[in-house]
């Protein structure tokens, strides 16, 4: 598909979209009464969102890219959307078709200077995985080695910069019926996910970074990337065996302790994020692995392109308000969510402090708020847990006084992720009652360190 037919296709996919909307826009202004829909017309908003959702999935499906990669984010992101998307966008967690061989074997000719059958001993025609992005072979140095080869899918990154194109604009159009302030970040911090996604050299860095924080820790591992076979479109790196994290079948087989793999891996997640403040922003299942070494269970994480750092604000303000719910606390909550930057300058400050304080209350409530809980609630608890409670001529209101803080795109997308990764893995544990105790001693000497530092200087 040239460049030109799929800035002609995206475009088409999101204005059938927008159109949609703006004849529902229209009758709701016709029919809707103070704020209220009547019935007929809720019930034909309801139909629009599935129809519309199921149309996106479609267009997605078919240009592929960019759009499976948005896609497979708002599927566990929907707090912008109708529940039908993300409901829709699910199935596209599933496997991404791979590319064919010819693609690969030009990528590595072109960046490496060679044939994959001149650099390595032996490469494997078929992928190991697919992504959205480009795709994994299994290949064996010279030395014998196994390796594993991500290549990038040529073009790439031309057909990132035409999506990219459309979707702000699509963005503007979202903002015209959902006026949250600075939702535009979400584009930009997209923008550059992709570019450092696209960046191999940069990945390699990132794997080296990542295994020094953690170096000396025997209950995790990383692959080693082969500096002479990596390039911008090739990464070689050491191969890691070891079971997909949600192939439970296999732990039962080898005797892995679920709560265990839970533990550790939420607990690595706690020190990247509020200690290390290098966090892995893709915490999807394909990108963990477990080892079994005898009586030693090893978690092996891979993909390090979506890789982040994060403001001290934004860590702070979080920890303050996780700790605040542990200690029930809610001038802590409200003292955080100011921290964290969510409170526009020229905003209802009342009308957002009520809704959080509504939320925090309504959370003491739930009795058992684990990862098991919340996925057996039905569709009627969490509505109802997530429901703001303000009249409907005040939800734009709070809309504009919400502001959407620099850098929240990637802690958000990596905390949603490794929740529900957790939740999947030991549904009766909790993540934050695991996490916080085990980075608290790591954040009291960071901090005595720094007051140290600032009083001798």
């Amino acid at each position: 598909m040239s460049l030109g037919l799929r800035l002609l296709r995206a475009t088409w996919l999101l204005f059938r979209i927008f159109a949609s909307y703006m004849i529902q826009l229209a009758l709701d202004k016709v029919f809707q009464r103070d704020y209220v829909r009547p019935p007929w017309l809720a019930a034909r908003k309801e139909r629009v969102d599935r129809k519309n959702a199921k149309r996106l999935l479609a267009g997605m499906l078919r240009l592929r890219g960019v759009f499976i990669k948005l896609g497979q984010v708002l599927s566990i992101m929907g707090g912008f959307l109708p529940r039908a998307y993300t409901e829709e966008l699910e199935q596209l967690q599933d496997n991404v078709p791979p590319h064919p061989f010819r693609e690969v074997e030009g990528s590595i000719l072109r960046d490496l200077g060679k044939h994959p059958d001149e650099l390595f001993k032996d490469f494997a025609r078929e992928p190991l995985a697919a992504a959205s992005l480009g795709q994994v072979h299994v290949a064996h140095l010279k030395t014998g080695e196994k390796v594993a080869v991500k290549v990038l899918y040529a073009g790439i990154r031309d057909v990132i910069r035409v999506d990219m194109r459309v979707l702000g604009w699509g963005m503007r159009v979202y903002m015209w019926f959902f006026p949250f302030r600075n939702i535009e970040r979400v584009h930009a911090s997209l923008v550059d996910l992709l570019k450092r996604e696209t960046d191999y050299v940069h990945e390699a860095d990132c794997m080296r970074r990542m295994a020094k924080n953690f170096e000396g820790d025997a209950g995790l591992d990383f692959p080693k990337p082969i500096d002479a076979l990596t390039s911008r479109d090739v990464l070689t790196m050491t191969f890691m065996e070891g079971v997909k994290i949600t192939n439970f079948t296999e732990f039962e087989r080898l005797g892995i302790d679920r709560d265990l793999v839970a533990t550790r891996f939420i607990q690595a997640f706690y020190k990247q994020l509020f200690f290390d403040r290098f966090f892995h922003a893709d915490p999807h299942p394909g990108n963990f692995l477990v080892r079994k070494d005898g009586d030693e269970t090893t978690l092996i994480i891979l993909d390090f392109g979506a890789i982040s750092t994060v403001e001290p604000h934004l860590v702070d303000g979080a920890f303050e308000i996780l700790t605040a719910v542990l200690t029930q606390d809610q001038a802590k909550v409200l003292s955080g969510f100011h921290k964290m930057g969510f409170v526009a300058e020229d905003g209802n400050k009342e009308l957002l402090e009520k809704t959080v304080v509504s939320y925090f209350q309504k959370l003491l409530k739930v009795k058992d708020r684990s990862p098991a809980a919340l996925m057996k609630a039905n569709r009627k608890q969490l509505e109802k847990l997530a429901d703001p409670e303000v009249e409907r001529k005040e939800l734009r209101e709070l809309m504009k006084s919400f502001d959407y803080p620099e850098g929240w795109f990637y802690v958000e997308r990596a905390s949603v992720l490794a929740f529900w990764l957790c939740g999947q893995i030991a549904p009766e544990l909790d993540a934050a009652t695991v996490g916080i105790p085990y980075v608290m001693p790591m954040m009291v000497q960071r901090q005595m360190e720094q007051q140290l530092a600032q009083a001798s200087a």
